[in-house]
């Protein structure tokens, strides 16, 4: 099982094959290398309602995005951003956090990510302007954040949650989930677009192009029956959601699916399958199938016991709040060497819940920082999101790692005080 772990993180990492491809390799090699009888005990694990919840998103995703309601909201934030390059950068993070809070982080990225390139197209601004080189780098930054405030923000959120429930026996409710997450976003949003304005500060105080933006969804006259249409089946789908805290029948995973069909149903028709299909993101499906199997795997040959005792074993004694802190930490650095966030809950999860239960600590405790933190890759551009913007050419490799360093400091710091203060709260300390 080791020597099978090395070689999908070999593969996955250095893309040496397609990531969809090594997703699916992994399946044939576990029967091959003995590490389970047959392909079907591959499978049993590979299939699990985190792959279809995400598939459901890319169809939420799509419909937000070709109903022109994503790119509305959009210029409605740039028009109350006024001219000021600052508060155009403010604007521009916080709104692809709050958009990303719905749809998975990537098309949230993409979206405000077009709009910044409006920006500075008719601003004619060229390749190392900070202002420019600010807005490419807090889009992704502002999606990365946005994504933790709920747990169908990212498919990394339900991805963490899935594992805490099957190795740690723990049940992490929709609500509890959002009583950390909203914090984490409404502090971290504006604070990152505070920090990397400092660092990278705009050389040109106005933006006269936002006067123009901001009159598009006037011009395009009131909204159309098809974005309203969203709008509702959203508002139900999130209180729905929230409900399920206390209500079992509205499953997390039911009401997600029961959300996408309805937009395909007559008389509502927001999209056709052709369109779905082209916003999904068939490789990000298969990557959640092929982890998910590895970490069943990881746990049913006993690895993730043997990464505890010989690696992990050093912490169990210590105090809960400083292995939450350490854990945090980890996660943030971990990301420089294996830049794929559900490898990284995968890998990570299964050996912290084993670790807790032997301690006696509740599994969530240790288990929801990777959940978390998985989020945090602001240190270099090599996670999919800021690789979205990175690969426009407005700032170099390690013009992210400054901001990144302090915001991932700063990420640590709030995700142990809000575990230690929450977590009694949720019955997790």
């Amino acid at each position: 099982m080791a020597a099978l772990f090395a070689v999908a993180l070999i593969l996955f990492v250095t893309e040496a094959i397609p990531i969809a491809v090594t997703s699916i390799l992994v399946l044939l090699l576990q029967p091959l290398m003995g590490v389970t009888d047959n392909i079907r005990d591959a499978f049993n694990s590979w299939v699990s309602p985190v792959l279809f919840f995400m598939l459901v998103m890319f169809v939420v995703a799509q419909a937000v995005t070709v109903t022109g309601l994503a790119r509305r909201f959009g210029l409605w934030l740039l028009a109350r951003a006024g001219s000021d390059s600052r508060r155009v950068i403010m604007v521009m993070v916080i709104g692809s956090g709050m958009m990303s809070l719905i749809m998975s982080d990537v098309p949230a990225c993409a979206i405000f990510m077009a709009m910044g390139l409006g920006i500075i197209d008719k601003m004619n601004i060229k390749a190392g302007s900070r202002f420019a080189k600010a807005l490419m780098i807090g889009i992704p930054i502002g999606a990365l954040i946005g994504g933790v405030g709920t747990p169908a923000g990212s498919s990394i959120n339900l991805l963490g949650l899935d594992q805490l429930e099957r190795f740690g026996g723990i049940t992490v409710r929709f609500f509890d989930w959002m009583m950390i997450g909203m914090p984490m976003v409404a502090i971290m949003l504006p604070l990152a677009a505070w920090i990397i304005s400092r660092f990278y500060p705009p050389e040109i105080a106005s933006i006269r192009s936002t006067d123009h933006l901001g009159q598009e969804p006037v011009e395009t006259g009131p909204m159309t029956g098809a974005q309203i249409k969203v709008i509702v089946i959203l508002v139900v789908m999130v209180a729905l959601w929230i409900l399920s805290t206390w209500y079992s029948a509205f499953d997390v995973y039911m009401v997600g699916i029961a959300g996408a069909v309805v937009m395909f149903l007559p008389g509502i028709r927001i999209l056709t399958w052709k369109e779905a299909e082209a916003g999904t993101g068939w490789d990000a499906v298969l990557l959640i199938g092929g982890v998910t199997s590895l970490g069943a795997a990881s746990v049913a040959t006993g690895l993730a016991q043997w990464l505890v005792d010989y690696s992990l074993g050093g912490i169990a004694e210590w105090s809960p709040i400083w292995v939450i802190a350490v854990i945090s930490a980890f996660t943030v650095l971990i990301h420089l060497v294996l830049p794929i966030n559900p490898v990284i809950v995968t890998v990570l999860i299964p050996p912290l819940t084993i670790l807790a239960k032997s301690t006696g600590v509740n599994p969530a405790l240790y288990a929801l920082p990777v959940a978390f933190t998985a989020s945090c890759a602001f240190l270099l551009p090599i996670d999919a999101v800021p690789l979205l913007t990175y690969g426009k050419g407005y700032y170099r490799m390690f013009d992210m790692l400054p901001p990144g360093i302090v915001l991932s400091a700063i990420w640590v710091i709030l995700m142990t005080l809000l575990l230690a203060t929450i977590g009694p709260v949720l019955g997790y300390l």
